[in-house]
């Protein structure tokens, strides 16, 4: 008897120390979806440096207090430990998952115990990537819990987050939660819907009109679309799935960037610059606010950002409330919508802050608050847009028709000078045209004499350059060859001494002819000057046609040219280079191909050659040649 009384007392004692008598929580075949905050304890960790192992000392256990019922302890620079003991009746699945319903948890820490004596650490948070921070892929964080037996298992949690520290706890059958998930994604999908394509259509008009207030607008929405996004957690499941939550976008600077577009909106929309002068100045102020937040979470000073954008409600909310009303109360209808919209949202955004200061505690009923009056809002504001450009037009029709009338007035007092002044610009219009017409003749004129020979009307030596490097190019990236012919007169001079230059300039002319008929319509004929022609010749077969063209001008060209009762008679010599066999570029091409009409004319005129024929080199190639001649031991 002795021993049973005291075995009880040592049982009542380490329940009191440990307090599984007060915080476990039995769960039964109707437990799935059960919220359980009521049941759980709290503690902050004032230091920040508590680990899991010092948690089991008495001190600390005693410490701990019963939430009852909080999930949020609202902006705070410590974290916060959550103590949890669960068992499971006999009848009860053994598996069951954990569901922390703090989507923008800067974060979190799950210990879960290991069964040796240990613990088994699950990272969660803003800062753990969607994918690697959850069991289960859902909006909000899951996870899988060890299997319950009918004695309590204690679990941990260590929450932070200096923007708002919520911790909203519900216990799942996995099954009920994929149906739970299927039902929010539908109703959020509908207002991500609305807000898409409000969003589109919006930004159609804003093309189209290119209006400021409709600028503002389109990226209030875009922004109020990835804000609601990200606070239902589909921002971090399906835009950011594999990263953790940047900087950029994270839960303070998001509803930073979506206030500044939204202060610049009401600005645009109800013209408080002109209408509301100290309203401008508040929503200024609030625009700098919101960048001094973003400023300040890009540093790490999350707690700061917060409290700057809470109290933002001192002048962004009371700039925009007075002045929509002031316009209302103008007759600017537009302003009526804008206050409705921005009501709605103002009340959702109290209730969000409420939460987040921890005066309002996280439900099911003020979650979609938010994203149901960004919708609302956006509507509203559509319409007040859509209103706005309609007074537009009306203004601007109103201003036509005095514009008319103003128009007809002057238009009985200038008639008399109007037939004067339209002859007068008939005939300047004229003149500049024939002016105009003259220049661009002139400067085809200069462009031709720049690239052609002003005798013959053959492309000058200009263009042949041109026209080769062009050609190289061309033949190195499809693998082609370039023959170059340079044709050269033989007794040439004797015609101009014997007949004068008018002999000369005709035999030039009939040789330009000859050779324009006898090279193909693709191929380049120049004069380069004197007696000096060039044709210069493309494609694959570019050898094998310029030794037939070679031939068939051989023949042609020496044809006699009829000059009064002479007959005057000249031979040609021409001298041929390949690319890519003999040169590589234009000023190597020409020397190999006077190299080989040098040799023409050595062996007697009257003749063709192409170069290497004789087993001569190119310039390269001798370079080369003479670079391995070079002794090794003077290199």
């Amino acid at each position: 008897m002795l021993q049973r009384f005291a075995f009880i007392l040592v049982l009542a004692l380490g329940l009191s120390i440990t307090g599984l008598a007060t915080a476990s929580v039995v769960l039964t075949d109707a437990s799935s979806g059960m919220p359980l905050n009521a049941y759980i304890e709290l503690l902050e960790d004032t230091q920040g440096d508590l680990s899991i192992d010092e948690l089991s000392s008495p001190e600390l256990q005693s410490r701990f207090q019963p939430a009852n019922g909080r999930a949020s302890v609202g902006q705070s620079q410590n974290p916060w430990w959550i103590k949890l003991t669960l068992q499971r009746d006999l009848r009860a699945p053994a598996r069951w998952a954990l569901e922390v319903g703090s989507v923008t948890q800067l974060d979190l820490q799950l210990y879960l115990p290991d069964g040796q004596g240990g613990w088994q650490l699950r990272q969660s948070g803003e800062r753990v990537p969607f994918t690697e921070n959850r069991d289960h892929p859902y909006r909000r964080m899951v996870f899988d819990l060890p299997p319950l037996g009918d004695q309590p298992t204690t679990f941990y949690l260590r929450a932070f987050d200096p923007a708002g520290n919520s911790f909203p706890l519900r216990i799942w059958q996995i099954e009920d939660l994929t149906q739970l998930a299927t039902r929010e994604n539908l109703a959020l999908g509908a207002i991500y819907g609305v807000v898409f394509a409000l969003l589109l259509y919006n930004l159609f008009i804003l093309i189209s009109l290119r209006d400021r207030a409709y600028f503002w607008y389109v990226l209030t929405t875009a922004f109020a679309l990835l804000f609601i996004m990200s606070m239902t957690g589909h921002g971090a499941q399906y835009l950011w799935p594999n990263h953790a939550v940047p900087a950029w976008l994270d839960r303070i600077t998001l509803p930073s960037l979506w206030g500044l577009f939204a202060s610049r909106f009401t600005q645009t929309l109800l013209q408080t610059r002109i209408y509301v002068r100290w309203a401008h100045h508040l929503l200024n102020m609030a625009c700098v606010i919101y960048l001094i937040a973003i400023a300040l979470t890009l540093f790490d000073q999350r707690y700061l950002a917060a409290w700057a954008i809470a109290l933002l409600s001192l002048t962004s909310i009371p700039a925009a409330l007075g002045s929509a009303v002031i316009r209302w109360r103008q007759g600017f209808f537009p302003a009526q919508l804008y206050l409705y919209g921005y009501g709605l949202v103002l009340g959702s955004v109290a209730i969000l802050l409420l939460r987040t200061t921890g005066v309002l505690q996280p439900a099911e009923w003020n979650a979609y608050v938010f994203p149901l009056a960004v919708a609302a809002e956006s509507i509203l504001f559509s319409f007040a847009l859509a209103y706005r450009i309609q007074i537009l037009k009306q203004e601007r029709a109103v201003a036509l028709q005095q514009a008319d009338r103003e128009k007809t007035a002057r238009l009985a007092q200038l008639q008399a000078s109007a037939d004067e002044l339209q002859a007068a610009v008939t005939a300047r219009t004229a003149e500049l045209a024939a002016t105009n017409e003259q220049l661009r003749e002139r400067e085809r004129e200069l462009q031709h004499a720049a690239f052609h020979d002003p005798l013959t009307e053959l492309p000058n030596r200009r263009y042949l350059v041109e026209r080769c490097e062009s050609a190289l190019a061309h033949a190195e990236r499809h693998k082609e060859s370039v023959a170059l012919l340079l044709i050269d007169l033989d007794h040439f001079k004797p015609i101009n001494d014997r007949f004068g230059h008018a002999a000369g300039d005709l035999m030039l002319q009939v040789i330009a002819k000859r050779l324009r008929e006898h090279v193909r319509a693709g191929d380049a004929v120049a004069r380069l000057g004197g007696d000096e022609f060039a044709a210069l010749i493309c494609g694959s077969d570019a050898e094998s046609q310029a030794r037939e063209i070679a031939e068939r001008l051989l023949a042609e060209l020496s044809e006699p040219v009829h000059y009064g009762a002479e007959r005057l008679r000249v031979t040609i010599s021409i001298g041929v280079a390949l690319y890519p066999r003999h040169a590589k570029n234009f000023t190597e091409l020409y020397k190999a191909a006077d190299m080989a009409l040098y040799r023409v004319k050595e062996l007697g005129r009257s003749g063709s050659r192409v170069h290497g024929d004789d087993g001569e080199l190119s310039e390269q190639a001798c370079l080369e040649l003479d670079v391995l001649k070079v002794p090794s031991g003077l290199v």
